[in-house]
This record gives C-alpha cells, structure tokens and sequence, in this order.
C-alpha cells in the first residue's frame, strides 16, 4: 500500500524522530527491552534537531560552489559526522542505500568536495558547510545525484546513568532509557550540459476513504529525458454547477533520474461540507514558487 504524500518540505530532508523516552518494567521484561534497544542502537544515527537550509542543493550551468547553514535546535551540545552517500528512489518514493549502481543511475560523489567533515554545535549555534564541485573534461552531459548525510555522533562515555537521567525505578524493576537517533539527509544534484524533463500525470483513481481516513487521490508521475522534475501537486474539484474548490496540496515531490515514474497518493482535505461526487477533479504538478511555479503536467477525471 502506497504511503500518502503530504505538503511537508523537507523531504528531501528525509527527517523522523523518537524522542528519548523512559521505560519502567518488571523483569520478566528485560528481554523484551534489551532487544528493542539493540536494535535502535543500529540505526543510522542523526538528531532530528538539526535543522538545514536549503534542503536540497542543485549545480546547474556554470555554478561551481554552494553552501548549507546548520543550527541545532535542541538543548544540547551535538557532534555530527557529515558525509556523501548514494541513494535509489523507488517507485514509491522511498530510499535505499546504493552498493553499486544501476544502468543509467550517475552519482555525484567523486564531482564534489566539502568542508568541514565533522561539526560541533552547541544549542542555539549554526555552521556553515561549503561545497564545491569539480567536472572532468570528458564528464557526459546529464544529471548526477548524491545526498549529504548528517549522522549524530553519540556522546563521549556512553549513556549517562539513570540516576542523572530521571526518577529512579522502584524495587523489584529495571530502568533503563532508550535514546533512537535517526538520519537526516538533503539531495545534491549536478546539472552537465543539455538537460531536459517532461511530466505527465496517469492513472488517476479515487480512493473512498477509510474508517478515520481521509480520501486520497492516486496518481502516477511518468517522468522522461536525462534530469529530474520537482515541484508540488495539488488538486482541484469543481462541483457540477459550481466554483473550483482547492482539495489537496503536497509540497516538493520528486522524481529522480533514472526512475521513469513515481507512483504516489495525494491526502484530500475538501472544504466542510464539499461532496467529491459528480464534478471534476483535476490534479498539477507545478515548479516550486522559488523556481516560478510554471505548471510542467495536469490531468482530471470525472467524479460520478
């Protein structure tokens, strides 16, 4: 089942959190526990107090430099490694890690250089990351892709014990507090000579909504040429013998190269009242407001 697109941004900065939380149990729970903090423990580790800007960095024509602002936003002094990782959309929009690549997937990591590697920042402060890029004479044109990975490294010492961390466990239970850190990541993109994308929009289908859900408007981005599209969605019902109604808004989708589509599910949120029957409903995909917002692709369908 296809997850919801939903008008946050960043997505390309791909951030989720648990935060640290305190867990009291008897001990015929301990396995349990142990398991589950093993587990968080191998996850890729990052704050989702860290915030960026920009969320995602593009080389286009004759750029050869850019630079990205940190802040933490938390209450504590944090220590991130930063570094250049490949990345595959699916079909879904959903990332995996790249070993090797695949026919036509280019990645941008042997083109960029950046600095500093590693940061420290204490609550409230900022750092700037610089990034450069370098083309070999012979580089084919078209669009080179990699993501900048922020990871949190985890404090010196280990945990801190519980009796700093928070109110001591009764007799008879263990205590212990789980802390998960998760990664964050924006997209770098390199632009090399003649690149060009068109859009069309398919497959458009209602879906009834379920119990305690919202409708969702399926739709299938079918991407071609050598470059990525970025945009936002958006639809648009109008009622038979009405005025046009805005339903639903996502803000900065994409489909990377070399993906040929991306197949998504847009949360509708019609007006109090508004009946998505016997009308139409129509869906865009526009360029970003920064960009200039030209609409690239729409279609529509009618409701019954």
């Amino acid at each position: 089942m296809l997850p919801p697109i939903f008008s946050t941004h960043p997505p390309a900065a791909d951030v989720s959190c648990l935060p640290m939380q305190s867990r009291r149990f008897d001990l015929q729970g301990c396995c349990l526990l142990l398991g589950a903090l093993f587990m968080l423990l191998a996850a890729p580790p990052a704050s989702a107090d860290l915030m960026l800007y920009p969320t995602r960095i593009v080389f286009d024509k004759n750029q050869r430099a850019a630079q990205l602002e940190l802040i933490n936003n938390g209450q504590e002094t944090a220590t991130y490694r930063i570094s250049l990782v490949n990345r595959r959309m699916s079909e879904i929009g959903e990332f995996s890690t790249v070993d090797s690549p695949l026919p036509g997937e280019q990645f941008a990591g042997a083109l960029l250089r950046y600095s500093p590697r590693q940061v420290v920042l204490a609550p409230g402060t900022g750092q700037t990351v610089r990034m450069s890029l370098r083309k070999p004479a012979d580089l084919p044109a078209g669009e080179y892709r990699s993501h900048l990975q922020f990871d949190r490294v985890p404090e010196a010492g280990g945990a801190r014990s519980l009796d700093a961390q928070g109110p001591k466990p009764i007799a008879g239970e263990m205590g212990v507090q789980l802390k998960a850190l998760i990664g964050v990541s924006i997209p770098v993109i390199v632009r090399h000579g003649e690149t060009a994308a068109n859009l069309t929009l398919a497959g458009l289908e209602l879906l009834k909504p379920t119990a305690g859900q919202a409708a969702t408007l399926a739709v299938v981005l079918q991407r071609s040429g050598n470059r990525s599209v970025y945009g936002d969605l958006g639809a648009t019902f109008t009622p038979q013998g009405g005025t046009v109604q805005e339903v639903g808004k996502a803000g900065g989708v994409a489909v990377y190269t070399p993906n040929p589509l991306r197949r998504a599910k847009l949360a509708l949120q019609p007006p109090a009242g508004l009946v998505l029957a016997r009308g139409l409903l129509r869906v865009t995909f526009r360029e970003r407001p920064e960009a200039g917002g030209k609409l690239l692709a729409e279609a529509a369908i009618e409701l019954p």
